[in-house]
């Protein structure tokens, strides 16, 4: 497609814009599980209004733009605070889940380097942890071992103790994990990490701005922020359950010594002195402005609010699965996080899969993911205004995929029981 001899006008662009988006997932409906979280049309007026403001700013450089600077500031402070850091956590702002955990991964490799002499670095991981890790160890040359989950789907601390050794510069767990939704049992991989000298890094990119909330609603969570000993470095989606417009995350270290692994400074150049805290060189101020504005537009009392929304459309979402012959959910999800699955014993009468094609015909999506096949949802408050929707045509999915052979099956099963 060749550039346009001539500029178009606005109002053609924004058509042309508008046919792109026909087919795109319609998340304003409620009816994408994942994605896109919707903190409302209140939220959605304040962080319109502040990318307006901040739509060409450049956080390149915060001595030209000092009010990045300040805003970066902020909400790293806000989200230690909400992750119980002392006034030694520090952190930077990211475009995202995989950009905090490059980050992380390549701070622990630094460490590694200049601590412990390791030269040729190997992290421990279970099966469940996020793909950016073996991203990160492609990026930047880091072994990865990686350690089969418990039948809970938590991570299993002894088979990775067995792999972690001189070498090894991080160990990573989950809160929650990202497949099932189940927490990893954090304290005891950080003791791993911290019995040989290795960083260990939770991953609460998708728990960040979740649990903190949940367990001042007074819901059981398990340990896994600075409280534990060992944590270094958490990775926490401002973007996600934070209800922040893309690309927002956040990284911290537990000191601000850790954090200098972090960033690349260089001036041996023609250009003079570079420096940058992460993946990118120029950064858009708009995610940052938002990110800011999205935590005080909601405060504490809308957070609060949302989570409770979120977690009862959780719990409802759990048992209307559970309750259609044919499904279930995998594991006991801890947070916003539901993995749906044939049940066992309806293999031969229903593919999951197909559940999906059919639900995206009546304009539902999900994230589809393997092994076991399943489909992935992250609730969120936006979700709830539909879920009595989806569970009916959830259930009429079901019927149209498995048919007869779901109906023979289910009673034979309920026989064989």
């Amino acid at each position: 497609m060749p550039l346009p001899s001539k500029g178009l006008p606005q109002a053609e662009i924004v058509d042309k814009l508008a046919g792109f988006r026909e087919n795109d997932v319609r998340w304003q409906e409620g009816k994408t599980f994942g994605m896109v979280y919707d903190g409302g049309p209140e939220l959605h007026a304040v962080v319109e209004a502040v990318a307006q403001m901040f739509l060409h700013d450049n956080a390149l450089n915060t001595q030209a733009f000092p009010s990045l600077r300040r805003i970066q500031s902020d909400v790293v402070r806000i989200t230690a605070d909400l992750l119980h850091g002392d006034d030694d956590v520090s952190g930077f702002m990211t475009s995202g889940g995989t950009e905090s955990i490059l980050c992380a991964v390549k701070a622990a490799r630094e460490r590694g380097r200049e601590e412990r002499g390791i030269t040729e670095p190997e992290m421990v991981v279970p099966a469940s942890a996020h793909a950016a890790f073996h991203k990160a160890a492609h990026y930047f040359g880091v072994k990865v071992h990686k350690v089969p989950v418990r039948d809970d789907w938590r991570a299993d601390v002894d088979a990775m103790a067995a792999l972690v050794g001189p070498n090894t510069v991080l160990v990573v767990g989950s809160a929650p994990q990202y497949p099932q939704g189940v927490v990893d049992p954090i304290p005891e991989l950080a003791a791993l990490a911290t019995e040989v000298g290795a960083s260990f890094h939770t991953d609460a990119c998708m728990g960040g701005f979740f649990l903190p909330f949940m367990e001042e609603l007074g819901h059981d969570v398990p340990p896994w922020d600075f409280r534990v000993d060992g944590v270094t470095t958490i990775s926490a989606d401002l973007h996600k359950l934070g209800y922040a417009p893309k690309g927002a995350s956040v990284v911290l270290h537990r000191t601000k010594a850790l954090r200098r692994y972090q960033t690349f400074v260089f001036d041996d150049w023609l250009g003079g002195f570079y420096a940058s805290s992460g993946m990118q060189g120029t950064r858009s101020a708009l995610p940052m402005a938002t990110a800011w504005a999205t935590l005080h537009s909601l405060g504490m009392g809308g957070y609060l609010r949302l989570t409770k929304l979120t977690v009862e459309t959780r719990g409802r979402m759990v048992e209307g699965i559970r309750a259609i012959d044919g499904l279930a959910v995998l594991g006991e999800p801890e947070a916003q996080l539901v993995a749906m699955a044939t049940a066992p014993g309806y293999e031969d009468a229903l593919d999951v899969f197909a559940v999906a094609d059919a639900l995206a015909a009546r304009g539902w999506h999900h994230d589809r993911q393997k092994p076991p096949d399943s489909l992935h949802s992250t609730v969120s408050a936006g979700n709830a205004p539909v879920i009595e929707q989806y569970l009916a045509d959830l259930a009429e999915c079901v019927t149209e995929v498995g048919g007869t052979r779901l109906t023979d099956r289910s009673t034979s099963y309920a026989t064989l029981e």
